[in-house]
C-alpha cells in the first residue's frame, strides 16, 4: 500500500512498522483527519482506494445489468483478491489502532494481549503458528478461520503477511519458494467437494455498495470495479454450465445455481430468487388486549374517583377551618396538587395492552433457505470505571452476548470503555479467550442463562432436561475453567501493577546507564521517568495509566479500537474432537465480532458522559459493521434469554415494523432482598406504566435493554409520516395542511428532520448532509444501506417500504486498515464539532437522563415504540440495594426530570405528531419531582396538628369521612385491578407506595433545588457512578442492604419521622390530661401521623442497620430532633398560667 500525494496531508503505511500515520504541516491550524489509501500496481501506477477518487473517476459511467467474463491465459493469472483481503483482515484484527485530534493514526501489531494462552482462531494475539520461511524473517504464517496456515502457493511455501505483501507488490506476484506466479486459489475452494459445481461468482463489490439498485446514485455506486480477481473463472467455466467468450455476457437461468440464496435487490445480482410456493401470510406478533371484565371497571373507577376528588376539593374549599386557617390553607393546596398529580399518572394507564411473538414464523420467514436473512444487530455495552463497575461483571455480560441465539455472522459487540483502562481491556480479552469454550458449550447443551456466573449459581437442578451423555463431564470441565477465569480476572490489577513496575524499573536502569555513559560518572540526582502502564506485549498502554500523566489520564488520552474477535466466516465452522477434552464436532465454534472502543478525550472538550460514548459507538459501528439495529446494554445487564433479540426482531420485521423506533424490554434485577425493601425491582413502573404506554405511542426509553432502529437514532422521520396528526382538539381547531417536503419542522426549537419516504429513496439519499453527520464519507454512505437493511420483508401486499426476501444473505465485507482508521477518526473528540450529533442525531445531550430525552425526540417525530415482555426475562442486571446508593440513584433520575421540565424537551412544546395521552405521560415525567414540595408539607401537617391541637377541618363530620372513605376505597380497588391486569403482587404495589414517599421527602426535593440552581445560576450538576460492588460480608448475599452510609439526603426523612413520633406522644398526653378532651382532633392527627410513619417504615428500618452498626450521627440527629420539637411545642403551647418556656420550673 502506497501513498496518495497531497499538499496538506501525507499518508504512509509501512508494513514493517505496522503504522498508518497522518502528518500535518506545522504552523497551520488543526484540520480534520483524512486518511487516504492507495495500491501500487506491477506497472508502477498508483491505484487509489479513496472513495472520493473512485467516484470522481467513474462517477459519470453508466453500467448495464450484465457482466462480461474474459478468460485468463497462462501468462495472465492475477492475484486472488480473496486471499489478500483475508490476510489484510487478519492483520487488522491483530492490531491495536490508536489516534485522534492532531495525532497520527497508528496500527500496533499485537502478538500478545493477555498473559494466558489463547487458542481460538478469531482471537487476537493467537498468531502462534509456524514461522515464515523467508530468510531473516521470524514472523508467523497467515492463518484462516480455523487456525490453519494459509499457503497461497501450491508449493506450500510458508510465508507471513508482510513478506506476502512484498512479493505481491514488488516481486511481481512470484512465489519466493518455487519461483512461479501465484495462482488464483480461493480458500473456500480448497475445502469444497470437487465433485460439486462451483457457485456463481459473487462479483467484486465495495463494502458500501451492497445496496439496492433503486437506492444507488451514479456517484455513490460507481465504485463497482471489474479489475478484482476474486473468482477462478476457468474452474467455474469447466465445472458449471456457464458460457464465455470475448464480448459474451453471462445470463444465468432461473434454474441455475443460486449463490447462497441471495436473490432480490440486495443479493449478489447473479441469480434471481426462485419463486416460492404460495403460503398464507402469518404475522410475527399479536396484540393481546386486556379483558373487558377487568379494564371496563378500571376505567369506570378512574372516573368515579376523579369526580369524588373534585367534589371533595370543592367541599374543602367551601368549609374552611377558621380556628387554624393556616393549617387549612396548606392542606387544601397540597391536596389539590396531589389530585392533579394523580390525574397525570392515571390518564396514560387507560389503554394497557399485552403483546406476544411467534418465533417459529420468524424462523420460517428468514431462515428457511439455509442462510439467514435476518438483519444485523450491533450490541453496545458501556462501562466507565472498573473500580465501581467490576470487570468480572462486564466480562459475564460480554459472554452472554457472544453466546446469544442469533446468527453469528449478523452479531457485532462493541464495548465502550469511557475510562480507557487497561484493566477493562485485558478483562475483555480474557472474556474473548474464555468464550472459545463457553459459547460452544452453550450451543451444544442449550444452556440457559448464558451468563456463566448466573448459570453456575442458579438454584434449580442444572441436569434437568439434559439428554447428552457427556453433559456432566463438559459442565465439570467448564466450571473448572470458569473458576480459573475468575481468578485471572480478579488478579488482573495486581498483574498489571507488577508488570508495569518491572518495565518501569527496567526503563529507569536503562536511563541511568545512558546518563552514566553520557556524563562519564554516576548521576548526581535520581532519574525520573513517567510511571507508565504497560501492556502484555511490553509496550505502553495508549489509554489511561494507573499513575496519570499528560495524554494518559481519564480526560486526556487517544482513541483506541481493538478488534478482539474478528468477523466470523459466512459458513459454519464445526469444531474438532481433538480440541482438549470437550467434543465440539457438531457444534458451530464461530464467535461474533467483538470490538473494544475507547473514544478520544482531550482537555477543553465536553465529552457528554454516557451519551457521548454511545454516539461514538454509533459512528464506529456504522463504519465497521453497520447493523441496521442497535441493542444497548449496561455493563451489569446481561442476556438472560438467548432468544431475546429474536423476540425483538419479530416486532421490527412485522407488518408496520418500519415505523418502530425501538423495542424496549423490561428491566429485571438479581440480588434484590426478598422483601424488596426499597422497591428496587420497580415492578409498578415496568409492569403497569410501561404496559399502559404500549397501548398509546409506546413506552419510554429507560437507558438499557432497548433494541433501536439505527435510522431512527440518526434523526430521520418515520416512513409515511404525515404533516398533521389529530390531537385532542383537532375537531375544534383543525390544523392547516402543509405540503410534504424532505425537511419538516417538528417544533419551534428543533431543526430540520430528515425524511425517509417509501417512494422517493433518491431524495432520502440526497437529504443526508455532512453538516448533520460529520465529514466522514464512509459514515454518510452507510446510512441508506442501514435504512434498507432494516426494512421488513415485502411478503404481503399491505407491507409498505419493504425489501425483497434474500437480500441480506450475502456475506459481509472483510475488515481492512482503512475501515478501522476511519472508525478511529469518527471517535475523535473533534468529530462532533459543528454537527447535529447530540442535538438531533444520536443520543441527545444536555440532561443526566439522556435516555428519556432521546426516546422523547423519536416519539415527537412520529415514531412508535413497543414493549416486549418475554418469558423467561430477556435481560437481567443488578440494582443498588443499599439505602444510600438507592437514594442517589433516585436523585439522578429526578434531577434529569427537572432538567427536562425546564428545557425545550418539555412535553408542553411537543409536536402534533405525539398523541395526547403520550404527551401527558411525558409531562408527568418532568413534573413528578415537584410533588415533593407538597408531600413534605403534608408529612409535617399531622405533627403540626397534634402539637397545635388543631386539625385540617373544623370537626370530623360525616361528610368529610364519607369523602375520605370513597377516595381511599377507590384507590384500593384501582390498585387491585392494576395488580390483576399487570400481574404484579400487592406487596410490590405497597413497596412502591412506600418508596414514593421516601424518595419524595429526600431525593426529589434536592433534585428540584439542583435543577433550579442550574436554570437560574447555571451551576452544573455532577454525579458519580453507582457502585456495583458488594458489602464487606462476602458470606452474606445481602450484606450491602444493612450498610448504613450517611448522606445528607437522610436528614429530612429523619426529621419527619421524629416529628410525627414526638407529636403523637404530646398529643395523646395533652388530650388525656385536658379538662375537655378533643378526641376527634387527636384521632385525625394520629391517623395521618401513622399514615406517614407507615410509609417511612422501610427508611427507619434501613437506618437501624444490623448488629449495632448504626452510625453515631444517626443517634445524634434523632436526639437533637426530639429535643428541638419538644421545645418548639412548649414555646407554641406553654402550660396554662405561665407564658414562659419551661413553665414554673426554675434552677435552685
Amino acid at each position: 500500500m502506497a501513498l496518495n500525494p497531497s499538499k496538506s496531508n501525507r499518508i504512509r503505511m509501512n508494513s514493517t512498522s505496522s503504522e498508518i500515520s497522518v502528518d500535518q504541516d506545522p504552523g497551520k491550524p488543526p484540520m480534520h483527519q483524512m486518511v487516504t489509501f492507495a495500491r501500487r500496481t506491477s506497472s508502477g501506477r498508483y491505484m487509489s482506494y479513496s472513495r472520493d477518487d473512485l467516484d470522481s473517476e467513474i462517477g459519470s459511467a453508466d453500467f448495464a445489468n450484465y457482466t462480461v467474463q474474459i478468460p485468463m491465459t497462462p501468462d495472465n493469472q492475477p492475484m486472488d483478491a480473496t486471499i489478500s483481503a483475508k490476510v489484510e483482515e487478519q492483520y487488522v484484527s491483530n492490531s491495536l489502532f490508536t489516534g485522534g485530534y492532531n495525532s497520527a493514526t497508528r496500527a500496533h501489531l499485537m502478538d500478545k494481549v493477555i498473559e494466558s494462552e489463547s487458542s481460538h482462531p478469531q482471537m487476537i494475539g493467537t498468531a502462534k503458528g509456524t514461522s515464515c520461511a523467508m530468510n531473516g524473517c521470524d514472523a508467523k504464517v497467515m492463518r484462516d478461520e480455523r487456525g490453519v496456515d494459509i499457503l497461497p502457493c501450491e508449493c506450500d511455501f510458508k510465508i507471513c503477511r508482510e513478506c506476502f505483501m512484498d512479493a505481491v507488490k514488488t516481486g511481481g506476484g512470484i512465489c519466493p519458494g518455487c519461483k512461479e506466479p501465484y495462482k488464483a486459489t480461493d480458500l473456500e475452494e480448497v475445502t469444497m467437494n470437487p465433485g460439486q459445481p462451483l457457485p456463481l461468482p459473487p462479483g467484486p463489490m465495495s463494502k458500501f455498495s451492497r445496496i439496492p439498485s433503486r437506492l444507488r446514485s451514479s456517484k455513490s455506486l460507481a465504485t463497482r470495479s471489474s479489475t478484482g480477481g476474486d473468482f477462478d473463472y476457468n474452474r467455474w467455466l469447466y465445472e458449471t454450465k456457464g458460457t464465455y467468450g470475448y464480448g459474451n455476457a453471462i445470463w444465468p437461468s432461473d434454474s441455475g445455481v443460486n449463490n447462497g440464496g441471495g436473490g432480490g435487490d440486495g443479493g449478489s445480482g447473479w441469480s434471481n430468487a426462485a419463486p416460492k410456493e404460495h403460503k398464507p401470510w402469518k404475522p410475527l406478533t399479536r396484540k393481546l388486549k386486556i379483558p373487558a371484565a377487568t379494564l371496563s371497571p378500571y376505567r369506570l373507577l378512574v372516573v368515579i374517583r376523579l369526580v369524588a376528588l373534585g367534589l371533595f376539593l370543592a367541599w374543602r374549599f367551601t368549609h374552611p377551618n377558621n380556628d387554624a386557617i393556616w393549617l387549612w390553607m396548606a392542606s387544601i393546596i397540597c391536596e389539590a396538587w396531589f389530585a392533579f398529580s394523580w390525574l397525570l399518572d392515571q390518564l396514560p394507564k387507560l389503554c394497557p395492552v399485552n403483546r406476544s411473538t411467534d418465533l417459529a414464523v420468524l424462523k420460517e420467514k428468514f431462515e428457511s433457505s439455509g442462510k439467514s436473512d435476518l438483519p444485523g444487530i450491533d450490541i453496545f455495552v458501556s462501562t466507565a470505571d472498573p473500580d465501581k463497575e467490576p470487570p468480572l461483571v462486564t466480562a459475564n455480560t460480554i459472554l452472554s452476548i457472544l453466546a446469544a441465539n442469533y446468527p453469528v455472522e449478523k452479531l457485532s459487540c462493541y464495548v465502550s470503555d469511557d475510562g480507557g483502562a487497561l484493566l477493562t481491556f485485558e478483562a475483555m480479552a480474557e472474556a474473548a479467550s474464555f468464550a472459545n469454550l463457553w459459547v460452544p458449550f452453550c450451543r451444544k447443551h442449550i444452556i440457559e442463562p448464558r451468563n456463566p456466573e448466573s448459570y453456575f449459581n442458579m438454584k434449580r437442578d442444572p441436569y434437568k432436561n439434559k439428554v447428552r451423555p457427556d453433559f456432566v463431564k463438559d459442565r465439570r470441565r467448564i466450571k473448572r475453567e470458569y473458576d480459573e477465569f475468575k481468578v485471572r480476572i480478579n488478579g488482573l490489577p495486581d498483574s498489571i501493577r507488577r508488570r508495569s513496575d518491572a518495565y518501569n524499573a527496567r526503563e529507569e536502569i536503562q536511563e541511568m546507564k545512558k546518563q552514566r555513559q553520557n556524563a562519564g560518572e554516576e548521576p548526581t540526582e535520581s532519574v525520573k521517568i513517567p510511571k507508565a502502564t504497560w501492556m502484555a506485549d511490553g509496550t505502553h498502554w495508549p489509554g489511561t495509566w494507573v499513575v496519570s500523566s499528560p495524554e494518559h489520564s481519564r480526560g486526556d488520552h487517544a482513541g483506541i479500537i481493538q478488534v478482539m474477535l474478528k468477523p466470523p466466516s459466512d459458513e459454519p465452522l464445526q469444531g474438532k474432537p481433538s480440541e482438549g477434552s470437550l467434543d465440539f464436532t457438531e457444534v458451530d465454534i464461530r464467535l461474533p465480532m467483538l470490538v473494544y472502543v475507547s473514544r478520544e478525550k482531550r482537555p477543553g472538550y465536553d465529552h457528554n458522559k454516557k451519551a457521548g460514548a454511545m454516539n461514538a459507538l454509533v459512528r464506529a459501528s456504522a463504519i465497521m459493521s453497520n447493523g441496521p439495529f442497535i441493542l444497548n446494554l449496561d455493563c451489569d445487564h446481561y442476556i438472560y434469554n438467548s432468544q431475546a433479540m429474536r423476540e425483538g426482531m419479530c416486532f421490527m420485521m412485522d407488518r408496520g415494523g418500519d415505523r418502530l423506533c425501538y423495542v424496549q424490554f423490561p428491566q429485571r434485577f438479581e440480588g434484590i432482598d426478598p422483601s424488596d425493601r426499597y422497591a428496587n425491582n420497580n415492578t409498578v413502573f415496568f409492569d403497569v406504566n410501561m404496559r399502559a404506554l404500549d397501548g398509546l405511542q409506546g413506552p419510554v426509553y429507560v437507558g438499557t435493554g432497548c433494541l433501536f432502529r439505527r435510522i431512527a437514532l440518526y434523526g430521520f422521520d418515520p416512513p409515511r409520516a404525515k404533516d398533521t396528526h389529530p390531537g385532542c382538539c383537532s375537531c375544534c381547531f383543525p390544523h392547516r395542511k402543509r405540503a410534504t417536503t424532505a425537511a419538516s419542522v417538528t417544533n419551534g426549537e428543533e431543526k430540520r428532520a430528515l425524511r425517509a419516504t417509501e417512494d422517493e429513496d433518491e431524495d432520502f439519499v440526497n437529504s443526508i448532509s455532512s453538516k448533520a453527520f460529520g465529514n466522514s464519507t464512509f459514515l454518510i454512505e452507510s446510512i441508506p444501506i442501514a435504512e434498507f437493511n432494516g426494512r421488513p420483508l415485502k411478503d404481503h401486499p399491505t407491507v409498505k417500504n419493504g425489501r425483497e426476501p434474500g437480500a441480506l444473505t450475502v456475506p459481509r465485507y472483510l475488515l481492512d486498515a482503512s475501515t478501522v482508521a476511519e472508525a478511529i477518526s469518527v471517535i475523535s473528540c473533534w468529530y462532533e464539532d459543528k454537527t447535529e450529533w447530540g442535538n438531533r442525531v444520536g443520543w441527545i445531550y444536555g440532561s443526566v437522563t439522556e435516555d428519556v430525552v432521546t426516546g422523547y425526540r423519536m416519539h415527537n417525530r412520529g415514531w412508535r415504540s413497543v414493549y416486549c415482555v418475554t418469558k423467561p426475562d430477556a435481560f437481567r442486571g443488578t440494582a443498588p440495594i443499599n439505602l444510600t446508593d438507592r437514594l442517589h440513584q433516585v436523585l439522578r433520575w429526578a434531577t434529569g426530570s427537572v432538567e427536562i421540565f425546564f428545557s425545550r424537551n418539555n412535553a408542553l412544546f411537543a409536536s402534533s405528531r405525539m398523541k395526547f395521552l403520550q404527551r401527558i405521560a411525558y409531562l408527568n415525567v418532568g413534573i413528578y419531582p415537584f410533588t415533593s414540595i407538597f408531600l413534605i408539607v403534608y408529612c409535617f401537617l399531622p405533627a403540626l396538628s397534634l402539637l397545635s391541637g388543631q386539625f385540617i377541618v373544623q370537626t370530623l363530620n360525616v361528610t368529610f369521612l364519607v369523602y375520605l372513605l370513597i377516595i381511599t376505597v377507590t384507590l384500593c380497588i384501582l390498585a387491585v385491578l392494576e395488580i390483576r391486569w399487570s400481574g404484579i403482587e400487592l406487596e410490590e404495589w405497597w413497596r412502591n407506595e412506600q418508596f414514593w414517599v421516601i424518595g419524595g421527602t429526600s431525593a426529589h426535593i434536592v433534585a428540584v433545588v439542583q435543577g433550579l440552581l442550574k436554570v437560574i445560576a447555571g451551576i452544573e450538576i455532577s454525579f458519580t457512578l453507582t457502585s456495583k460492588s458488594a458489602g464487606d460480608d462476602i458470606d452474606d448475599e445481602f450484606a450491602d442492604l444493612y450498610l448504613v452510609k450517611w448522606t445528607s439526603l437522610m436528614l429530612l426523612p429523619i426529621v419527619i419521622i421524629i416529628s410525627n413520633v414526638v407529636a403523637i406522644f404530646i398529643g395523646v398526653g395533652r388530650t388525656i390530661y385536658a379538662v375537655i378532651p378533643q378526641w376527634s382532633r387527636l384521632l385525625g392527627g394520629v391517623f395521618f401521623s401513622f399514615w406517614v410513619l407507615a410509609h417511612m417504615y422501610p427508611f427507619a428500618k434501613g437506618m437501624m442497620g444490623r448488629r449495632g452498626r448504626t452510625p453515631t450521627i444517626v443517634w445524634i440527629w434523632l436526639g437533637l430532633t426530639a429535643i428541638i420539637i419538644s421545645l418548639l411545642w412548649v414555646a407554641i403551647s406553654p402550660p396554662s398560667g405561665n407564658s414562659q418556656i419551661g413553665g414554673s420550673f426554675s434552677f435552685p
